[in-house]
């Protein structure tokens, strides 16, 4: 089904037919030179530009790649939906990892297509603005930008609007569950469920654990300052509620959350913090740890990613049979 023509200004479809697992090491393995600067397509505000995937699924997914207005730039969404088979689908946004300033479409891909494929819901994957060029609060502006988008064409994918998941690993966690308070404050979209796997919540960095007591963690507290340096570049930033979830007295009101971390992960403290938090504000939340695996591996465990399935297929599943409004 065609998407509305005011929001998708290109798409491009390619299939083939194998799944190749991304390797997420790389992600903070770097520092992060002065002069970086994330790379972006190319836009130049008239021609539509093309994008190529690198690679889809022959796994009974529709994937494009569309073009709207972000925050700050034009951003890119990576749409999965299944072939249909009359089925109305819930709708999940994901976000993926890469500490705010790195993190492409292609490194969600696997965790996207298998909440799409496995939970049968329309799955939109965020190319959010990333810092430094784009500090806070691109990155949240652009998902909201994205969920108005999926409401505005939930009716042409045959998906819900009224049954909407975040999801988010990494920087990807922070951003899902801060879009969830944002809609919540705005309260023109309505988010049912929030999943979060072993995200980064404190930019105090006041909760984490002893890094002699994790076994080889993959990522480590120089790069999670350097990331938030960036991202948040004034002090003041690192305590706003839609930066910093540990740091809000305002939890009530956010959707049950599922919340992943790993034994392996210098994080994991912080993602049980926030677990609790959620808690104590009354929000149903689900915790587990997963002992076997790392910060970075996280995002394609899975053990994981079939409780993410699980849990989206309890939180979202449909009450009536009742059409869909119009949107």
């Amino acid at each position: 089904m065609p998407l509305r023509q005011e929001w998708a200004v290109s798409i491009a479809i390619v299939r083939c037919d194998r799944i190749v697992l991304p390797d997420y090491r790389h992600l903070f393995q770097m520092s992060l030179p002065p002069e970086f600067v994330p790379s972006q397509l190319g836009w130049d505000g008239a021609d539509a530009l093309k994008i190529t995937m690198a690679s889809t699924l022959d796994l009974g997914l529709c994937i494009e790649d569309v073009r709207i207005a972000g925050h700050a730039q034009p951003i890119t969404l990576r749409s999965y939906r299944p072939a249909s088979d009359g089925t109305v689908l819930p709708v999940v946004l994901y976000f993926h990892g890469g500490g705010f300033v790195r993190g492409t479409l292609d490194d969600a891909d696997i965790t996207a297509s298998t909440i799409a494929r496995d939970t049968a819901a329309w799955v939109i994957s965020v190319g959010y603005s990333l810092a430094p060029a784009f500090p806070f609060p691109a990155a949240p502006e652009d998902g909201y930008r994205a969920a108005q988008w999926a409401v505005a064409n939930a009716r042409a994918q045959r998906a819900d609007a009224n049954r909407i998941g975040v999801a988010g690993h990494d920087a990807g966690g922070n951003l899902a569950t801060c879009l969830a308070a944002i809609a919540r404050d705005r309260g023109d979209i309505v988010i049912l469920a929030q999943a979060l796997l072993a995200p980064l919540l404190d930019p105090s960095m006041t909760r984490m654990a002893d890094e002699n007591k994790v076994r080889s963690p993959d990522i480590g507290a120089t790069e999670c300052a350097q990331c938030y340096r960036a991202y948040l570049p004034n002090a003041s930033q690192r305590l706003h509620p839609y930066a910093a979830p540990l740091e809000s007295r305002r939890l009530a009101g956010l959707p049950p959350a599922l919340i992943a971390s790993a034994q392996h992960d210098l994080l994991h403290i912080e993602a049980e913090k926030y677990a609790g938090e959620l808690i104590a504000a009354g929000v149903p939340t689900e915790v587990t740890r997963h002992v076997n695996a790392s910060h970075n591996a996280l995002a394609a465990d899975p053990a994981a990613l079939a409780d993410v399935v699980t849990f989206f297929r309890k939180r979202l599943r449909a009450l009536t049979l009742a059409p869909l409004a119009a949107h």
